[in-house]
């Protein structure tokens, strides 16, 4: 091998086992804060450092489906007069000491490989602390493979792509071949070259008759999220390879099955998270810190995935099992064949942020609030101007400071500006209170070198009547009702009720919140939703319900003779459950923009519903001009086209895990106009079929 070529590898090495130094401090962090019980782990860190609450649920998510194969495997091989777990790669991970500390490890013994590197700096953590040396007397050996030994625990350090020195290696450790045997590999063959960990996988399933093969790693490369993180990790000098020759569940289980093993299950994280984790466990994860990142939450979940193989008299005993209903069942949407276009919008616009709300005041005028970017919560009102040029930014003076806040509402008002409502400034504290936002616009002229600027003026209205509880993630629509003008608010969440299913009515002219009855039954409770006007009602769409699961229904809140009814719309085919989108009603056509989805590979692109008919037609989205990944989540859209035939989408993105925080840099637009023409001719299709059938 070429001396360059080795220093590169040596190189890449050296990062990948980087990676360990960074992952046990995240799972201290996760056990440190009562996500899991792990009295050891925090002995192979200096200090506790805690993490975001994302980073914790995600390490917390990997702990649990290994712990639950771990154990199944225990309880599998119960009867066994013994029985060994491989852990390969297995850095400072705790487990032997963790289940010994239990004591479920009778007639087990667990091997540790990982890069003599590891292992050295691993053994002289044990050595040095007397709660490992002498939890279970512990011999300590200095030239190595093997560094730590007793009767029940074997630390070797090798490099695994060695195939016949591990071979040996753990034949002198006592490794028995025809012993049923677990193997571990978290987050590990994924750093190899390809047909390097293919060898690793093929190799285990000959030598080992009798064994189960437990993975945790990466999947779905290509998507926005998937980008984010092949970035992340080539940025480390440690790229993910497996993964693009095997990117998605199907692919990674024929992956096992082809190199020698007899059965394979492979579920994702959203998978094993809400279908094999009981709802009790789940409730007490999410309530130990405060948590606002669903989008990136399930995003995650959807680039991971956990796998058991197995081979031998063992294959009767799955480790992992498929829920017996799919709390996420499989949707496929028949997607039109061509694409709609997505481009930047023109002119050198940089808008970026997460949670922002938007408002088109006037045709050329659009107000922009709130939001989380860069530099955190975003405390300046916004303004887009638009001339013969094109959009700019206005100069914006405020008359009082804007209260920063992310995931409210703002809904213009012909003649009062736009009215702000909720949001929150951290998940402990939401806002309750209702802003009026006028504005005074002085425009750029020929003769003035100055732009554009704007007065914005900024007040709490005093409202009477009973008061909804703050929230965000909610809804507010304008609509008429007798002669009144109603903001409509919709569902959302608080500090302590995860979803919220209410509906209240702000008499915009009187300030009044009024009571108006509500007949039906009222939909599943929700945030994250979208709400419309339609037809001096609201059509609202979609959401993440209580259970952590989106929702794909289609709602219309009516006028009747009392007030107001709730009202299923039936749509066919039925839409891919989503949230964190936006909606725009075109006509009598329900167009849904992005959000996010678990029910189905990719990322949503648009879905356009006929509330009259309830036809509906999904599209993806070309985003080959776009030179970032567009993350379509948490982000705002506007018609900014008298033709409506344009839908521009501003802002958006978020904490992509341990990968960093992903803002989209530029607004884009999506050209709906085949969409909307499609729609109009599957409707005609429709009616003239059922013409020729009366």
């Amino acid at each position: 091998m070429p001396a360059c070529h080795k220093t590169r590898k040596s190189g890449k090495d050296t990062a990948v086992q980087g990676t360990n130094d960074s992952s046990v401090v995240s799972k201290v962090s996760a056990s440190v804060y009562g996500y899991f019980r792990d009295d050891f782990q925090r002995r192979f860190v200096c200090k506790v450092s805690r993490r975001a609450p994302l980073i914790n649920r995600g390490y917390y998510v990997r702990w649990s489906a290994v712990d639950h194969c771990v154990r199944q495997f225990l309880q599998t091989t119960s009867n066994c007069s013994r029985r060994q777990m491989l852990s390969l790669g297995a850095g400072f991970d705790s487990l032997y000491f963790r289940l010994h500390a239990e004591g479920v490890l009778e007639r087990v013994t667990v091997f540790e490989v990982d890069f003599p590197g590891v292992a050295q700096r691993k053994a002289a953590l044990i050595r040095a602390d007397p709660h490992l040396k002498d939890w279970k007397p512990l011999l300590s050996h200095d030239s190595g493979p093997l560094y730590v030994s007793n009767d029940q625990y074997r630390l070797l350090g090798l490099d695994i792509r060695q195939e016949k020195e591990v071979e040996e290696a753990l034949c002198v450790a006592g490794f028995q071949w025809s012993c049923p045997t677990l193997l571990l590999s978290e987050v590990v063959l994924t750093y190899m070259e390809t047909e390097e960990s293919d060898s690793v996988i093929g190799w285990a399933a000959r030598l080992l008759p009798e064994s189960m093969f437990v993975m945790y790693e990466q999947i779905r490369p290509l998507d926005p999220f998937g980008r984010v993180m092949q970035a992340h990790f080539l940025k480390l000098n440690s790229a993910l390879h497996a993964l693009q020759s095997y990117p998605c569940v199907a692919a990674q289980r024929q992956r096992f099955l082809s190199k020698g093993w007899e059965e394979c299950v492979c579920l994702d994280m959203n998978q094993f998270y809400l279908g094999l984790v009981p709802q009790e466990e789940r409730d007490r994860v999410e309530g130990l810190e405060p948590f606002d990142e669903y989008e990136e939450w399930h995003q995650k979940c959807s680039h991971y995935f956990v796998l058991t193989a197995s081979k031998g008299s063992l294959t009767s005993q799955a480790l992992l099992t498929s829920p017996t209903v799919a709390p996420v069942p499989a949707l496929n949407p028949l997607l039109e064949p061509e694409p709609l276009r997505v481009r930047p919008l023109s002119g050198d616009l940089c808008v970026e942020g997460l949670g922002m709300a938007s408002a088109l005041l006037e045709p050329h005028l659009l107000m922009l609030t709130g939001g989380y970017g860069r530099s955190g919560r975003e405390t300046a009102v916004r303004v887009l101007i638009r001339d013969q040029a094109g959009w700019s930014w206005a100069c914006v003076e405020t008359t009082v400071d804007w209260d920063a806040r992310l995931y409210h509402t703002m809904t213009a008002v012909s003649g009062l500006g736009s009215l702000v409502f909720g949001g929150r400034s951290s998940p402990l504290k939401p806002h309750g209170d209702v802003l009026s936002m006028t504005y005074d616009l002085r425009e750029h002229t020929e003769s003035s070198a100055s732009p554009s600027s704007v007065t914005v003026s900024l007040k709490e209205m005093e409202c009477s009547g009973c008061h909804p509880q703050a929230r965000w993630r909610h809804t507010a629509t304008l609509l008429k009702y007798n002669d009144q003008t109603l903001l409509c608010v919709f569902g959302g969440r608080t500090e302590v009720e995860p979803v919220l299913g209410d509906v209240h009515f702000l008499d915009v002219e009187t300030k009044h919140w009024t009571e108006v009855p509500v007949e039906g039954i009222f939909p599943e409770a929700r945030h994250s939703h979208s709400a419309c006007a339609y037809q001096e009602g609201v059509v609202i769409f979609g959401g993440l319900g209580g259970r952590g699961i989106p929702l794909g229904d289609t709602i219309l809140l009516k006028p009747s003779s009392k007030g107001f009814c709730w009202e299923t719309l039936q749509v066919h085919p039925p839409v891919v459950p989503r949230y964190s989108h936006s909606a725009h009603v075109i006509g009598e056509r329900l167009v849904v923009v992005g959000g996010v989805w678990l029910h189905t590979e990719g990322v949503p692109g648009v879905a356009v519903i006929h509330l009259g008919t309830g036809i509906s037609v999904e599209y993806h989205l070309d985003t080959s001009t776009i030179p970032w990944p567009l993350m379509l989540h948490s982000f705002c859209s506007e018609l900014l086209d008298q033709d409506r035939s344009k839908v521009t989408l501003i802002g958006g993105g978020g904490n992509c895990f341990s990968f960093g925080t992903h803002l989209n840099s530029h607004p884009v637009t999506v050209d709906l106009s085949p969409a909307l023409l499609e729609c109009t001719t599957s409707l005609a299709a429709e009616e003239l079929g059922e013409g020729m059938a009366t």
